[in-house]
């Protein structure tokens, strides 16, 4: 979906610790609570060019009786050799303007590399009889796909290796990763330009020959005749994922058979089998509301049979255990979602029996079923938790952790007859850490630890919540994390980060990258904002449609309440979010620009209006039921364009500001920060350095490679501690 594909928070960070990056602690360099210089307004020394100043193409449209007026409209256009020279200027300026950091930038990149253990395997995980994993190896960007059979000893069979697979490429990844039943087939779908447009192979991994399959392809699922494979194509404008197909091995180019076809650009369909491999699903949903069809793995070339007919509103999602379908619904009231069972044989409304009841506050974000067991993640009070309960006595165990202030999460569970449950842990103190819990003893063992190479000591650094109250009287939670022996003084610089949109919780992460900051004195901390997920959907909707400022105001107040307990200072406060955290660092940079001493969006959801009046980018319509429908509803458009940070960007001062994106990006389109940054150029008053750097081979997540991503927070890092006034 969507502007919601990476996690909340520092876009940047996300991808560092995705990639399993990690790093050691360093010697503090200088007095948390005394910067070494304060940084220079104007940011200029005399070889500095002038910044690029766009031209303006004036363009006006009325929408529901109002003008609209759109000066940089014109570049839209990527395929215009203007625009690619107005970027390069943009980057060019930018490289001059961060030149006087260069020592820092190799600094911060020296220690975060350091920190890493560059040749690492991570935790294998098994599946018919093998133990599938990934490595990386030293001097090299992408991981090594593999697999060993029975055990770790035994002679290792390269699946994949991107980077041989990114050779003439500037980017690659990985989308969908599914082996046959009998293990000698592999499906798998890559993106060579970071657009997000995955192709669609399959690998015999006996003789390592592969064929390609489809284009534009988002998800795929193997039957049980291990030669049949489903898939679904994106549509080739909107991008909406819209027609599944049917193909069999050995079938001509061209000759797959369309099973079903959304017609609703409102909705996006995804396959998948159940984890039990007896069925195959079709979910079709839009924000509000889903179907679901099933058919079973060993009968491929049946018909779809659908669950229950979509209603408006009407949320509902199916896995198969036994005999039984295991739905979680937000039906009569269910806000929070419940569990409910059907029989296979006759799953219709009337047959549903409920397992787990709704909870106020308490949202039942997934249930995944295993042999003799199921595992439900649940969250509440923006904590996360994971119960375990046995089929037997449908009593719930709660697995433990030691901290009050973390992030858990389900694993790579393949199997389905098995005893025990991988899980992931982490915090801002604890590396990311891989557990089996043993569904019979209740005990968890560690397998693995990111490791921290240098001599990592977490007992050096110190984790809190507090709560923030917003205008309206509601207790925000903030996360904090920071280099123990802090005074409230307002002496110590932040970085605030926050998401709130979506439904999506900001999770409480580690990033060995972040010690570069917190050792040089920064508080970190999330804001768990409205639009959110973190205290159930009711978080979620008052922070969306027409509720949206409340995420706005609600981060405000998290920003004002640490001023004023002494966390830091306006003169020393950082924030930064991405995509539709992006849209929320314009949004209050409009409102309280006076609050921050710099700010850093990246890939920022800025042109609200005219990318929600455009039905023909990608995804546009799904939005609607998030953000608002400006064409059909006069309201929803006023209401919207009041905070569209690109339409209100006004003739006032603004913080520092670094603006990122990539010209491949199809979450949002690059245009969106580029029009964004060139008005803000006409229009502020002060000197602030306002840099935007645009990666010109990537897309929404930025580079794909581990060392290119390190050099990318590098240079984020040393932007916001020359803001900060920290040099060293």
């Amino acid at each position: 979906m969507k502007r919601l594909s990476l996690p909340p928070a520092l876009l940047l960070l996300a991808l560092i610790i995705n990639t399993g990056i990690s790093t050691m602690a360093q010697t503090q360099t200088t007095d948390p609570a005394t910067p070494s210089a304060r940084p220079n307004d104007t940011a200029t020394a005399p070889s500095v060019p002038a910044p690029p100043v766009a031209k303006k193409i004036p363009r006006t449209s009325t929408v529901h009786d109002t003008t609209l007026s759109d000066d940089y409209f014109w570049m839209r256009d990527k395929k215009n050799p203007e625009v690619i020279s107005y970027l390069e200027a943009e980057n060019a300026y930018t490289a001059a303007m961060m030149k006087q950091t260069t020592g820092l930038q190799e600094r911060l990149y020296k220690e975060m590399l350091a920190r890493i253990k560059e040749t690492d395997t991570n935790v294998p995980y098994a599946l018919g009889g093998y133990l599938y994993y990934t490595r990386t190896e030293q001097g090299k960007q992408y991981p090594v796909y593999a697999r060993r059979k029975g055990q770790m000893t035994a002679p290792e069979q390269v699946l994949l290796d991107l980077n041989e697979m990114v050779k003439g490429q500037t980017f690659m990844a990985v989308g969908e990763f599914d082996v046959t039943q009998d293990t000698n087939l592999l499906a798998y779908s890559t993106d060579s330009n970071g657009y997000r447009e995955y192709t669609l192979y399959v690998k015999d991994l006996r003789t390592g020959e592969s064929t390609k399959v489809a284009d534009r392809v988002s998800s795929a699922a193997w039957t049980a005749d291990d030669k049949t494979l489903f898939y679904v194509v994106d549509h080739p404008l909107n991008k909406n994922p819209y027609r599944l197909y049917r193909h069999t091995l050995g079938q001509a180019a061209g000759a797959d058979e369309l099973v079903y076809e959304e017609k609703d650009e409102m909705f996006g369909i995804g396959v998948e089998r159940s984890r039990s491999r007896g069925y195959i699903f079709l979910t079709s949903a839009s924000h509000t509301t889903s179907e679901v069809r099933y058919l079973p793995a060993d009968k491929p070339n049946e018909a779809f049979r659908l669950i229950l007919p979509r209603e408006a509103g009407h949320e509902y999602y199916v896995d198969h255990h036994g005999d039984k379908f295991y739905i979680r619904t937000n039906e009569k009231g269910a806000l929070n979602f419940k569990l409910v069972s059907a029989p296979v044989s006759a799953p219709t409304r009337e047959n549903w029996k409920e397992v787990i009841p709704h909870r106020a506050g308490v949202m039942l974000g997934g249930v995944e079923f295993f042999k003799d067991f199921y595992v439900v993640s649940e969250r509440g009070n923006a904590t996360p938790r994971l119960r375990v309960f046995d089929f037997k006595t449908n009593k719930p165990v709660d697995i433990s952790v030691p901290e009050p202030v973390y992030s858990i999460s389900l694993g790579a569970n393949h199997e389905y007859d098995t005893s025990k449950v991988r899980y992931n842990y982490q915090s801002f103190i604890t590396p990311s850490s891989v557990y089996d819990y043993d569904v019979k003893t209740a005990k968890s063992e560690l397998l693995k630890q990111q490791p921290v190479l240098g001599g990592y000591d977490p007992s050096l650094y110190k984790s809190e919540r507090v709560y923030a109250v917003a205008t309206d009287g509601t207790r925000v939670p903030v996360s904090l994390v920071y280099k123990k022996d802090l005074k409230l003084d307002g002496r110590r610089p932040m970085l605030l980060s926050a998401y709130g949109s979506y439904g999506i919780p900001s999770n409480v992460t580690f990033s060995s990258a972040r010690l570069s900051l917190l050792d040089r004195g920064v508080v970190f901390a999330t804001a768990h904002i409205r639009g959110g997920g973190d205290l159930g959907k009711e978080w979620h909707d008052a922070g969306k449609m027409m509720s949206k400022k409340n995420t706005f105001t609600d981060f405000i107040a998290a920003a004002e309440y640490l001023v004023k307990e002494g966390y830091t200072s306006k003169d020393r406060l950082v924030i930064t979010g991405g995509s539709a955290g992006g849209l929320l660092m314009g949004a209050v940079t409009n409102m309280r620009p006076d609050l921050f001493k710099a700010v850093v969006a990246y890939v920022p959801f800025v042109d609200v209006i005219n990318t929600e009046l455009d039905d023909t980018l990608p995804l546009t319509a799904g939005e609607w039921e998030e953000w608002g429908n400006p064409v059909k509803s006069k309201e929803n458009f006023l209401y919207m364009l009041s905070y569209s940070p690109y339409d209100n960007v006004a003739a006032k001062d603004y913080p520092a500001m670094l603006v990122k994106t990539s010209l491949n990006d199809s979450q949002v389109l690059f245009h969106e920060p580029t029009k964004y940054v060139a008005k803000l150029r006409a229009l502020k008053t002060d000197k602030n350095p306002l840099l935007f750097k645009v990666n010109m081979g990537a897309g929404h997540g930025g580079a794909s490679g581990r060392y290119d991503a390190l050099h990318e927070a590098a240079f984020d890092y040393a932007f916001m501690l020359w803001q900060m006034g920290i040099t060293q």
